[in-house]
């Protein structure tokens, strides 16, 4: 059941960046991209209609979906997921809150008049502008219910198949394509469990959904299936304990045909919420439910999680994404500029543009996206013009950056104790003399700046320590690295040497 109990913190939090952007002059950057209008919210899941996949995008690679999190976050003290609806254009309106601003402009009585309505003056549009107002709410819902529905499934993201998946023959990659196929083609029966695992932006994910799409694809409604990522689980789990609705919690779980859980080291420290995922596991696993699980490390080297937990997910087949090479960067390249959202906007763009970005991105895939949704965007706006010169200054970062194998805790420890003197042990353990304390909080700023970790996470990693502490650590360092340019180099030679270890 959809709920509102987070529209007026949305309406607050929105609010709060919309005056930091003004403060700054920026607010015309504002209205562009932070392009979102609250729909519903169910269990901190908050869906939001947008005007297109490429504005969604862009709002999610340039950190401003990010941005709205971390201030909900900061009011309720609860983290969110925010899930995105794409407003078909015959509805969507761009010029509407313009025109009125304009007219209310023209004449101040109108404008008085408007206020008292709910107005919402930092959304470019409303999904349901060409409404007739005096029309009834429940056309209202029609609409909405048609919007939502355009989505193959509530849970899934349609551009996640595996005709957008590529992979090189022969490669560990390809081998868990290959998997995820044979799983999506007989789900719970063959394979089951399965874990792909591996470093951000390799595709897990991607392989994961594209399991669902296709179950969906041929079953539709006759399969329960549930994407949801550790930490949203642990967040519905808190609420039923909260609101005493455990039962309701275990029943939508427990019943499912395909569970789609993605990230679990995220449940590390969490006894309660492994402890249900064991029970949820057992009785999915009786009725015979596919379920898919991710983790950016293998299983071994995940702390603070129950072995006999660890045991059932590791109880089917265990998959390890790389980062696919040039041959295979170039392909993926190709294919996005061709049939994805939002990388396929007609831009012409050149075959040395595309050898150039293939042999700059050898991160992960999501950088690789990054890059094309930055070099499209800006071809877009500037007339669909791209030279090669355009893309090197648009890409310096991704340019003048080293060459990165697949970062880990474990690679930042050892370098950072290394480079002190110490053992990881003694990093991670409970001294406080000068040399341990300075490298574990150089360490904490390091992996967090180069890994998705939450200071949660890394409480868990740096011997289970206190998330707050982990955010002292952090923003330590970071004021040490605005007033000490020795010290700041001193990270970055740290960083390079990281990113440069395979």
């Amino acid at each position: 059941m959809s709920e509102n109990n987070l529209k007026e913190i949305w309406d607050l939090a929105l609010n709060e960046l919309e005056q930091e952007y003004k403060s700054e002059g920026k607010e015309t950057q504002f209205k562009l991209w932070f392009n979102m209008k609250y729909i519903e919210d169910n269990n901190f899941v908050i869906k939001v209609a947008v005007p297109s996949d490429f504005m969604w995008k862009s709002m999610l690679s340039k950190g401003n979906v990010e941005k709205v999190k971390e201030k909900i976050k900061k009011i309720t003290g609860q983290k969110c997921e925010i899930e995105s609806i794409i407003v078909d254009e015959q509805i969507f309106d761009p010029e509407k809150d313009s025109k009125e601003e304009e007219v209310s402009t023209q004449n101040p009585e109108i404008k008085k008049e408007n206020s008292s309505e709910n107005s919402q003056p930092f959304y470019q549009f409303n999904p349901f502008s060409k409404i007739n107002k005096k029309e009834d709410l429940s056309t209202k819902n029609e609409i909405s219910e048609i919007k939502v529905n355009v989505r193959k499934n509530s849970f899934l993201d349609v551009n996640m198949t595996f005709d957008n998946f590529i992979s090189e023959e022969g490669s560990s990659s390809n081998f868990a394509y290959k998997v995820a196929m044979d799983v999506a083609n007989n789900p719970g029966i063959k394979r089951n469990p399965i874990l792909f695992y591996g470093g951000c932006g390799l595709g897990k994910t991607h392989l994961m959904q594209a399991i669902g799409n296709k179950i969906y694809e041929q079953y539709g409604e006759k399969k329960k299936i549930c994407y949801i990522t550790a930490e949203t689980l642990l967040n519905e789990y808190t609420s039923s304990m909260v609101n005493k609705t455990q039962n309701d919690f275990k029943k939508k779980f427990r019943n499912l045909d395909v569970l789609l859980l993605d990230d679990i080291h995220f449940l590390q420290g969490k006894p309660g919420c492994q402890e249900e995922l064991f029970y949820t596991f057992e009785d999915l696993k009786k009725h015979k439910a596919q379920m898919v699980f991710t983790c950016d490390r293998p299983l071994k080297e995940i702390n603070n999680m129950t072995e006999r937990l660890v045991s059932r997910l590791g109880s089917g087949m265990c998959l390890n994404l790389e980062m696919p090479n040039y041959e295979t960067r170039k392909a993926i390249i190709y294919k996005k500029l061709k049939d994805v959202p939002p990388y396929n906007v007609g831009v012409e763009i050149s075959e040395e543009v595309i050898d150039y970005i293939a042999s700059i991105i050898e991160t992960n895939i999501r950088d690789l996206e990054a890059a094309l949704v930055k070099v499209t965007g800006y071809a877009e706006f500037f007339d669909g013009i791209l030279t090669l010169d355009m893309v090197k200054q648009q890409l310096q970062d991704f340019y003048n950056a080293p060459k990165v194998g697949n970062i880990t805790i474990g690679n930042i420890m050892k370098t950072v104790a290394e480079n002190f003197s110490i053992t990881v042990e003694e990093m991670k353990g409970k001294k406080r003399d000068k040399k341990f304390t300075n490298a574990r909080h150089i360490a904490i700023y390091i992996a967090h700046e180069l890994t998705d970790y939450t200071f949660m996470d890394l409480g868990n990693e740096f011997g289970g320590r206190d998330h707050s502490s982990i955010m002292h650590a952090n923003n330590k360092i970071i004021e040490m690295i605005k007033t000490d340019q020795n010290f700041k180099q001193m990270i970055e030679m740290l960083i390079k040497e990281i990113k440069e270890k395979k």
